[in-house]
Order: structure tokens, then C-alpha cells, then sequence
């Protein structure tokens, strides 16, 4: 499938009042320790290997319409592993960051680091600095290095940033945020780090979040994989983009349908070809239930959660 399943043009959505944008794409790298230990070798000669997909995806992505790539390289449970593949991992992350920088910042990628840095050895901070600075004019892929990184602390973190001047945000009747406005400005930081994901993949067969983008992830499609994450390359990308390209999203409402709007533009992808259209990012403004005219008496409402 590799090559000529998904493609760039199949993600762009018809959308004549918004903006195209391109895919944000979020990876839980799962399965390194199992692939090595069914190899006989020790857990860190999966993580090396695991180096390799990274490199993999990072060259496919762009060509499938992946604007922004967000990898889970460390999370802030990690550190309760062993020191030794502790060590190793981080040493693995500075190493690529090194190595690669030269090869990102002529591909036009631009590289950010996320999570903690207060924890994290002074070399490893290093190469992030000289890796994100090299790359900060890169105008192709933006891709997010997730490195001491906790979904639930971020959130804690934008919460902080959001309400430091609470006045602005408070209600008329409290000195506090009203949920709707908490809701606007926790948004907001989080959009500015970078914005909802439309598909979250996870390898290795697990089917949990672990703490990733939890917000971020609201109306992000899932695809789990039982491939382990060192042999996860360009066929396994192109699979899991082609199955979210296969899926309608909703964000919860109606999706409309288009009679006689056949066009070639159209027919360039799955989703055009069934003459669907969806927003391409979730709604920032709610019905209210007392503007519903006759509220559910006589009509034929669609309960259904949706997508």
C-alpha cells in the first residue's frame, strides 16, 4: 500500500468558508521492549531500532498531507523504568535530535520539543536547543517531540497560563472562569502548542491513551496497530491515514450530504468520492438547548453521540 494508498489530496476536505489545513498526526511508539525481547535482545536494542521508524515516518508524512507530527518519545511515567534503559532512551532521543538535524533542517521540518525540561540531563537540553534553533525556519512538517511529557500536567500547565489574570475570564457573578469561558481559554494555550489531533495511531496492540493529548485528542480518530513500533514505516502510515480517510467525523452534529456535486477535484479522494463534508476542525461554538424551537416534542431529533 505503500506509496499509492493515501495521499495528500485525499485529506483536504471541501470547505469553502475554512481554511485547508493539513493533518495533525500523533504516534504512541509502543512496542520496542516486546520487539527485542522476541528477538533475544535487550530492550534497548528495540529502542535503537525504534529510531529507524521514526526516521521512516518522518520522510513519508509530508507526502501524505501531515502538517503537524507528534511522537511520544518519553512520557513522564518513564522514569520509573530502569536507570539504565532510562539513560538509554534519553541518550537515543539526543542522538537523533543530533544526527538528524542537518537532514530536517534541509527537508524544511520543523522540530519542537514538549513537556518538562526541568528534569531532563543538561546534554539532552542541548540538543534540543541546537535542534530546535537549526530548524526554526522550516516550513514543511512541524514535528513535536513529546520528551518528559504528561497530558494531565500540560492541561494543569495551560490552566495556569489561562487564568493568571483571571479577571478577564471571570463571570459576572464570581471572580472565577465561567466553564464556558475556562473552556474558550484552555483551548486557546492548547491550540497555540499545537492544535487538535485528527488521528491518534498506537502500535504495539495496546488501546489506551497513556496519558497523551488527552485534550488535543477529544475528536481525534484512533487507529491501534499490532504492529510493533520498529517495523512501522511507510506501508503502515499510509494504512492508517487511508482508514481515517474511510471515516466520516462529525464532531458530534450532522453531516451533510451533496446531491449532483460530482467534479474530478472531488473524485481525487474517499471522501470526495462519497460526496461527504465535515468541518475540519471541531466546533468552537455550542447550541444552546433553549434555542431548539419546540424543544424534542414532534420532532425526529438524532440522539446519537456521534463521532
Amino acid at each position: 500500500m505503500a506509496g499509492n494508498g493515501a495521499s495528500a489530496d485525499g485529506y483536504f476536505a471541501l470547505q469553502s468558508s475554512r481554511e485547508q489545513r493539513g493533518l495533525h498526526v500523533a504516534v504512541i511508539m509502543d512496542g520496542n521492549g516486546r520487539w527485542a525481547a522476541r528477538r533475544g535482545l535487550p530492550r534497548v536494542a528495540g529502542h535503537r531500532a525504534g529510531v529507524a521508524a521514526v526516521r521512516r515516518v518522518v520522510e513519508r508524512a509530508p507526502e501524505l498531507g501531515i502538517e503537524t507530527l507528534t511522537v511520544y518519545a518519553f512520557s513522564s511515567d518513564n522514569w520509573r523504568r530502569p536507570a539504565f534503559e532510562v539513560r538509554s532512551i534519553l541518550s537515543l532521543i539526543g542522538g537523533y535530535l543530533r544526527l538528524e538535524r542537518s537532514t530536517l533542517r534541509e527537508a524544511g521540518v520543523r522540530v519542537e520539543a514538549i513537556g518538562r525540561r526541568d528534569r531532563l540531563p543538561r546534554i539532552l537540553l542541548r540538543e534540543i536547543a541546537q535542534c530546535e534553533a537549526a530548524t526554526a525556519g522550516g516550513g514543511g512538517l512541524h514535528l513535536r517531540v513529546a520528551v518528559d511529557y504528561s497530558s494531565r500536567e500540560a492541561m494543569a500547565r495551560a490552566a495556569a497560563r489561562a487564568f493568571a489574570g483571571v479577571g478577564p475570564w471571570a463571570s459576572d457573578a464570581e471572580q472565577f472562569p465561567s466553564p464556558d469561558a475556562a473552556r474558550r481559554a484552555m483551548a486557546e494555550v492548547l491550540r497555540e502548542e499545537g492544535g487538535d489531533v485528527d488521528l491518534l495511531i498506537r502500535t504495539g496492540g495496546e488501546k489506551r491513551l497513556s496519558d497523551f493529548l488527552l485534550w488535543e485528542s477529544a475528536y481525534a480518530e484512533l487507529v491501534f496497530t499490532d504492529v510493533m513500533w520498529p517495523e512501522f514505516g511507510a506501508a503502515e502510515l499510509d494504512a492508517a491515514v487511508e482508514e481515517f480517510l474511510g471515516r466520516e467525523r462529525r464532531f458530534g452534529g450532522v453531516v451533510e450530504r451533496i446531491e449532483n456535486a460530482a467534479s474530478p477535484q472531488r473524485a481525487q479522494s474517499s471522501q470526495r468520492e462519497r460526496g461527504w463534508v465535515y468541518p475540519v476542525e471541531a466546533p468552537t461554538h455550542l447550541i444552546e438547548p433553549t434555542q431548539v424551537e419546540g424543544g424534542l416534542a414532534g420532532g425526529t431529533a438524532d440522539l446519537g453521540g456521534g463521532r
